[in-house]
Order: C-alpha cells, then structure tokens, then sequence
C-alpha cells in the first residue's frame, strides 16, 4: 500500500502518534494500518533503529507484525480518549489512575545501559541507554516511552486540535503567545484563508 510520508508536526512524539492516522487532504490515512506501516512510522519518527527494524521484520512469523500493528492502533486511540479529555488545562495527579494501560505497557521495557564510543573521536566513551528487542511486541516500547514522556513532560493546556474542517490533527501549542491554530499554515490555514475569502466574495454579491 502506498502511503505518504508520515506527518510530524505536534512539537511533540506522543501526540504525533496520535496524528499517524489522519486526513491531510481530504483522504484519511492510517499510517499503521498494518505491520509493514508500523515499521515505516518508527523508522519516520526514529523510534527504533533501522537495523533493530529490518532483523524483526526477518524474523517476524507471518501476520505477527500486523497483530502488533492492531495493538498499536488500540493503544493509539486509548490514548486519544485520554488527551482529548485532559487538553486544555493541566494534568493533575488525579489523572494517574487513568494511565494503567501505559504503565503496563512500560513495565514491559527490558533496557539497560552500555558503554559505547562517543560520536567523532573514537576515544571519547559515552554511557547509552539500550533497548532488547525480543520479539516484534517490543516495538510497542518506544512508542509507550514517547506516550509517558509527553503526559509527563507537556502542559496540557498547550494542547490544541486543528481548527481546520475535518482535520482531526493534534499538536502542543508551543508558540509565543499560544496563538497557534493549525495543523500545516500551507494546508488547514490556507484552506481557511480561501474559504474566508470565498465567503467574503459571496457576502458582496
């Protein structure tokens, strides 16, 4: 199936997981409609490495990359649920008991630290963090790290939807007068803009 790029404009990756299924114009898209466009978004959002990403798909059982991809979907729109309830002011500690599901999920993780050559010069060591990647359910691990991080990290009162028609993109309002309205100026402003100018049109008739 081709699919367009996916789109990264939430300024943040936890509400771009969100935006993975979406209509940027006017045809909806579901960029992990399957295993294979699972693989395609991690590899898109640098989630997983590549070479982690080709050695699960090698040794993926038939069909076990798209069942992977039906959880993420699920856990996609569990989490979109829980934003769109909480958006517009700030998360409280009371939200917690909403958040089980993610905490199941991290409590899956099987990281550890490594010591590894630092980047340039060869005898600079630098400690990273490191991920096992047992089996294509793993895949599911980044993607619950970027959901925490934003619960944990983002106000939720910068949290917008795109005033666009149709548009169901999320993004964190991270402007300087939180006076961001848009998803992409180029296609939900400019649509708006032209509709205002068509209306305005019709209104002098």
């Amino acid at each position: 199936m081709d699919r367009p790029p996916a789109m990264f404009i939430a300024d943040s990756l936890g509400l771009d997981f969100l935006n993975s299924v979406a209509t940027p114009v006017d045809t909806p898209v579901d960029w992990l409609g399957d295993g294979d466009g699972l693989i395609d978004w991690l590899a898109q959002a640098k989630l997983v490495p590549a070479e982690e990403l080709d050695e699960l798909r090698a040794r993926a059982k038939p069909g076990e990359l798209d069942k992977v991809a039906d959880q993420a979907r699920a856990l996609r729109e569990w989490f979109r649920g829980f934003v769109r309830k909480h958006a517009g002011r700030p998360l409280t500690g009371n939200a917690l008991r909403e958040l089980g599901p993610l905490n199941s999920l991290l409590e899956r993780d099987d990281m550890f630290r490594r010591i590894e050559p630092g980047p340039g010069d060869d005898s600079v060591l630098a400690l990273r963090m490191k991920r096992r990647w047992r089996s294509p359910d793993s895949l599911l691990l980044p993607i619950g790290e970027a959901m925490a991080k934003f619960v944990c990290d983002e106000d939720f009162s910068d949290v917008k939807a795109c005033e666009g028609q149709n548009c169901t993109m999320l993004f964190a309002d991270h402007t300087r007068r939180r006076a961001r309205r848009w998803c992409i100026m180029s296609v939900c402003g400019n649509r708006a803009k032209q509709a205002a100018h068509r209306s305005r049109l019709r209104n002098r008739q």
